[in-house]
């Protein structure tokens, strides 16, 4: 759902300042020159159709965030020109964050839309990049709700970068002239360093020039964005984006990171193990990163195959072939119970019963040729039956993979 509320407006009507062209080439000239520019009230108020294009659009993604919305919409008013700017709120919230960004938008001086999503897929990544495709500003300027991000700074970075033509400007903690004092405590501090130290170090190439790959502040030329490139997952799409559209001209403005006004931290176990996974997935790549783990699933699937196979050779009198084909159902089950649930549970594009029977008829599919290599490992190379058959499972796993990615769960056309 998303809404748009325009503050001091006529009745029914949005509000928009009458502004003439030279007023607005002197907003952007005191934004070359000074870098921080107070706005003031608007002198008219109008009902003309709000401009096609402003010179920036302020995304805020919000989760569960009430407690902060005033004091953030006060100081983004005193701090950016009222005329040109846009505030794009994308919430995921599960309280009333919605009902007080409307409440407070009533009287508000810039245009507001309010996007809530229901089911907050990609995170709060995934909130940026649905502002990034509502924005209209020539500058999208990403930030948090909780004040941790001065909003004073804002007016830096679109002067950085128009004073530089850069196509990325990115509010650093750790640029010289930047602090992270409002990490709290020790832990945070170690955890931020050393994720920033992972992605520097995994990304040395596209991150030369950024000495905070994780921050949550930037200023990107919207001309300079392809958000269809982007796919996020979890909080830091600073990365993502970087690594994904390449922004040519990157520049920094060092800030001094500030205590969170209220509330608590989004930061949990989960959204770091998201982060992992993401940068597995920015690393390898997607298809690369599920044959990975899709691997790893397979080796899981040999303790029950193998044990199965054991266990009817030495406690029954089954030929090793047709043991050997028990075996493979049992682990057959397994795997699919891991792969269902684990691997590919976004990709559920058809039922239960069709992706087991698929899955279940490709898993076997292969003893067509796993049982006369079997029989010759065994019979004719005088190899163990439990060695022989972990080298059939090897030889099987590539053609098993890009059967399950490419024709069960149709993974492979979405990467």
């Amino acid at each position: 759902m998303t809404t748009q509320a325009h503050g001091r407006a006529a009745v029914g009507m949005p509000h928009q300042a009458t502004v003439t062209p030279g007023e607005k080439t002197l907003s952007l000239e005191r934004y070359r020159s000074s870098g921080r520019t107070r706005a003031v009230l608007p002198g008219e108020i109008g009902v003309g159709p709000l401009p096609s294009t402003l010179l920036q659009s302020v995304i805020v993604p919000t989760y569960n965030e009430r407690d902060n919305i005033r004091a953030l919409l006060e100081r983004l008013a005193a701090t950016l020109p009222h005329d040109d700017t846009e505030i794009v709120f994308v919430d995921d919230s599960t309280d009333d964050t919605p009902a007080v960004i409307e409440q407070a938008a009533r009287n508000f001086p810039m245009a507001i839309t309010i996007h809530h999503r229901e089911k907050g897929e990609g995170g709060l990544g995934g909130a940026v990049v649905e502002g990034m495709r509502l924005a209209r500003g020539e500058w999208i300027v990403v930030m948090d709700a909780d004040l941790q991000h001065p909003p004073e700074i804002v007016p830096d970075l679109i002067a950085a970068g128009l004073r530089d033509g850069a196509d990325l400007v990115v509010g650093s903690r750790y640029a010289h002239g930047g602090d992270t004092g409002g990490l709290a405590g020790g832990y945070r501090r170690m955890v931020s360093r050393g994720s920033t130290l992972l992605v520097k170090t995994l990304f040395r190439n596209s991150l030369l020039s950024v000495s905070d790959p994780m921050s949550g502040l930037f200023a990107i030329r919207a001309s300079s964005l392809d958000a269809g490139e982007l796919r996020p997952l979890g909080y830091k799409i600073l990365l993502e984006l970087i690594v994904r559209n390449r922004p040519g001209r990157i520049v920094e403005v060092p800030y001094g990171f500030q205590a969170r006004h209220a509330g608590e931290s989004k930061s949990t176990a989960a959204e770091g193990i998201r982060f992992l996974k993401h940068l597995a997935s920015l690393r390898i790549g997607p298809g690369r990163l599920r044959m990975l783990a899709f691997a790893l699933i397979g080796i899981s699937g040999l303790l029950p195959n193998q044990a199965v196979l054991w266990a009817l050779l030495h406690l029954t009198e089954v030929h090793y072939t047709a043991a050997a084909v028990m075996a493979n159902v049992v682990a057959v089950i397994w795997n699919f119970v891991l792969t269902d649930a684990l691997l590919y549970r976004k990709h559920r594009n058809r039922g239960p019963l069709s992706r087991f029977s698929r899955f279940f008829l490709m898993g076997n599919a292969d003893l067509v040729l796993r049982i006369p290599l079997l029989t010759v490992l065994v019979s004719v190379l005088n190899l163990g039956v439990l060695v022989g058959n972990l080298l059939t499972l090897v030889a099987s796993f590539v053609l098993r993979f890009l059967i399950s990615d490419r024709l069960i769960y149709l993974a492979g056309k979405k990467s």
